[in-house]
């Protein structure tokens, strides 16, 4: 993806290759989430195979509810590559971070990590709802991986 080296949070900071399976699938579900109905339904897929219907259906309204905070309570907007790239953006990268310090315990990490996200008011909420996210999208790689699917003849962009 090309990407004008002025948006804020849009620099390629690595790979999702070089990151762990659970960070990879959570930034492509992002991305798929974002995306539209057709990545949405792909996500919904992926939790209720996972999880089974009702179990992957609560799930899923955690990861969406954790979105949603997001984008209510944001500074700007969040800028990511597009569902094909191999890059992580840097919004991409802090988010991932976020939820990984949350998803460890580190709660009061996660919430500064947040704060470069939302408004600090909002980031110890927002770390908490990132903690149940995390876990979820770690047991979810556990049996399916859509972010692994296809990464390898997705084409190299160069930025």
């Amino acid at each position: 993806m090309k990407m004008d080296r002025t948006i804020r949070g849009a620099a390629a900071v690595g790979q999702l290759t070089d990151v762990s399976a659970w960070e990879a699938e959570l930034i492509l579900n992002i991305r798929l989430w974002q995306d539209g109905p057709r990545g949405q339904e792909q996500v919904w897929n992926a939790y209720a195979t996972a999880f089974g219907p009702d179990a992957g259906r609560a799930e899923l309204r955690t990861f969406e509810r954790l979105l949603c905070l997001i984008d209510t309570h944001m500074l700007r907007p969040l800028v990511r590559h597009s569902v094909a790239c191999r890059c992580i953006g840097s919004d991409e990268a802090v988010f991932a971070n976020m939820v990984r310090f949350a998803t460890h315990g580190d709660l009061h990490e996660a919430s500064l990590v947040a704060s470069l996200l939302v408004r600090p008011a909002f980031a110890e909420l927002i770390a908490i709802q990132a903690a149940q996210v995390g876990t979820a999208v770690t047991e979810l790689t556990r049996s399916h991986s859509t972010a692994r699917d296809g990464l390898s003849d997705a084409p190299v962009t160069f930025h």
